[in-house]
């Protein structure tokens, strides 16, 4: 069995009530829920959280709520494993035991149901522990630079004149969604083990919205998109 958690506490601080702020004229907290809903993957889509508000409009999209999430896991401090062990082990008290759980995280309105049914579909054939999607760098990080001093340096003078093509490529957490083996979860307490693997999405399909600015940026890019969509 499989389990979609989706956690999304009241207490965000840099931008207030993020988890259900419109996004392109919905809680942005929807556009998870239904990704996971849509994708059929799961035999339960769950909202942890601690706030009576989030819990409404959660479940006016499709997710269920069978209990709150405790003080302990609600702090700024409490990290993504903590929170997904705690679902697990009360789901567990009650008799429902989960093979495989997907953490999506409830500001990431790019995410789409068939991400999670391909990455799902890349994953359950292999032994990895867990899978995310990652997001390739655009520029190589080999010719990265520091100031040293009021100096601008390579950090590896090595690869000044190495060609882009020769240099292996890097990339970034995409910060969507992070699938793992609930038994590996309960036993390692963390989503990225060191046998984990990754399924690559484009860089226009991810970004950080933990600003304003960010918010604003994603707003037009998730527009783009969808005209892309449209057009095709």
């Amino acid at each position: 069995m499989n389990i979609a958690i989706i956690p999304a506490r009241g207490g965000s601080k840099r931008i207030p009530r993020k988890n259900i702020q419109l996004f392109a004229g919905k809680p942005i907290i929807a556009y998870s829920i239904r990704a996971a809903v849509d994708s059929g993957l799961f035999d339960q889509v769950m909202v942890s959280t601690d706030d009576a508000e989030i819990a409404e409009i959660a479940q006016q999209y499709g997710a269920v709520l069978p209990f709150y999430r405790s003080e302990a896991t609600s702090n700024d401090f409490a990290g993504i494993a903590e929170v997904l062990i705690e679902v697990i082990e009360q789901y567990q008290e009650k008799g429902q035991i989960f093979d495989k759980v997907c953490c999506i995280l409830p500001t990431a309105p790019f995410v789409a149901s068939n991400d999670l049914t391909q990455s799902y579909n890349q994953w359950i054939g292999t032994d990895f522990d867990a899978l995310f999607p990652v997001v390739r760098y655009s520029f190589p990080i080999q010719r990265a630079l520091q100031f040293e001093g009021d100096s601008i340096k390579m950090i590896w003078p090595e690869n000044r004149t190495v060609r882009s093509q020769d240099l292996m490529p890097t990339f970034h957490d995409a910060g969507l969604f992070y699938w793992v083996k609930v038994s590996v979860l309960l036993q390692e307490k963390k989503v990225w083990t060191e046998h984990t693997t990754a399924f690559e999405i484009d860089e226009s399909r991810a970004q950080d919205i933990d600003t304003p600015e960010d918010w604003k940026i994603a707003e037009l890019k998730f527009s783009i998109l969808k005209n892309i969509d449209h057009e095709s």
